[in-house]
């Protein structure tokens, strides 16, 4: 079982590390891009975010707590 589980983790760290790269500082205005944004439209994630809040009835993190109803 140990053997496994020493097999298992260094498979698991050595797919890790291959997404590992260096940017040059040439290559940080491809990043920057509006093109390589995670969210493109951030209002839209701004109001997702404040719904699942509002439903959650949880309080801290983004904005206030609501009380389940949506009515804050």
């Amino acid at each position: 079982m140990r053997k496994l589980f020493a097999v298992a983790s260094a498979l698991a760290l050595s797919f890790l590390l291959i997404g590992c790269e260096t940017v040059q500082p040439w290559q940080k205005g491809n990043l920057a891009k509006p093109e390589m944004v995670f969210d493109p439209d951030p209002l839209q994630i701004r109001f997702m975010e404040h719904t699942y809040f509002s439903k959650e009835g949880a309080s801290g993190g983004l904005g206030t707590g609501g009380g389940g109803c949506g009515c804050n």
